[in-house]
């Protein structure tokens, strides 16, 4: 009975492990274009991302301006994600982050609507999902 107690706590140990490193996020992307990610503008170029908190919550950008932290929440996936790519919302001239995708994972990280984005949406304006593909650094 001890046996069986310990496998299952190790087993136990194991997933919740994998699920942690599962919402961890770390990959590079050229973003072509000027956005939006919460009520900060960010310019195009190449940027890194990463998870600085355990869970996820909190992500990091970083380009040649500087660091920003980032708050964000979990989104899931029916299938794995085929590839690590970052999300956007285009509406008008104007591109929001919306969620970024690790390859292979069911979750992903999911970026609030900021303002503008909010009154854009109020006003009617269409939106269209743009993808850029990311890279994960080794």
């Amino acid at each position: 009975m001890k046996n069986v107690r310990f496998v299952l706590f190790g087993l136990s140990v194991l997933l919740m492990a994998a699920a942690a490193e599962a919402q961890q996020t770390k990959m590079q992307a050229e973003i072509p274009f000027d956005f939006v990610v919460g009520d900060r503008s960010y310019p195009a170029g190449e940027y890194s991302l990463k998870s600085v908190t355990g869970d996820g919550t909190v992500i990091q950008f970083t380009n040649d301006l500087g660091v920003r932290n980032v708050p964000s929440n979990s989104c899931r996936n029916a299938t794995p994600a085929t590839q690590s790519k970052l999300v956007f919302r285009k509406m008008g001239d104007e591109y929001f982050l919306y969620q970024i995708w690790t390859a292979g994972n069911l979750s992903g990280r999911e970026f609030p609507k900021s303002n503008t984005e909010i009154r854009l949406a109020q006003r009617h304006e269409k939106s269209q999902l743009v993808v850029v593909a990311a890279n994960i650094p080794h």
